[in-house]
């Protein structure tokens, strides 16, 4: 019986030599595929009522709205700077090489309301720990955070972690 991970394409020296990119498209393409990781990721949260699931820009889109769908809840997406055409509430974070914003309308969130976070991976935590401090500042509270894949080598888990976070992923590719 095929696992997730055996839906996911791994492409050597993508986007530079020496990355083992790891392409979920070919998990989104494949309608057995997709309907597991998406039942998976709720696996733990069952029972448990969400207001709202928010998603990291961009594969992050395509599992937050299958999900927020499948909880009845609302959908909200954090974009890269520029891109929300509403009042925002921005929040840098670090890249291996310099910095980047991303976004969230600053009423896509009451206080008190349920999250659950979901994106695509979790590498080094930068972007979802960005994305959990605009959560936090418009007084979402994050039930967990739910990612299909995770590199535990660039320790983004231990990072969420820290932060007080319930870390789920479907799975794992450690020293790749």
């Amino acid at each position: 019986m095929k696992t997730v991970r055996d839906y996911i394409r791994t492409i050597p020296d993508f986007p530079e030599k020496g990355v083992m990119f790891r392409d979920v498209t070919t998990l989104f393409g494949n309608a057995r595929g997709f309907r597991m990781a998406v039942d998976q990721l709720l696996h733990p949260y069952a029972g448990l009522r969400f207001d709202k699931v928010v998603a990291l820009d961009a594969r992050g889109f395509i599992l937050g709205g299958a999900v927020a769908h499948q909880l009845s809840a609302g959908f909200v997406p954090i974009r890269k700077k520029g891109k929300l055409p509403f009042a925002t509430l921005e929040e840098e974070y670090q890249l291996e090489y310099g910095q980047a914003v991303v976004e969230i309308h600053e009423d896509a969130i009451e206080p008190g309301e349920k999250v659950l976070l979901v994106d695509d991976l979790l590498a080094t935590g930068g972007t979802a720990a960005a994305g959990i401090r605009l959560i936090e500042r418009l007084g979402g509270e994050i039930i967990g955070c739910a990612f299909i894949i995770d590199l535990p080598d660039l320790g983004g888990r231990a990072r969420l972690e820290e932060l007080g976070m319930s870390v789920h992923a479907l799975c794992s590719f450690e020293g790749e």
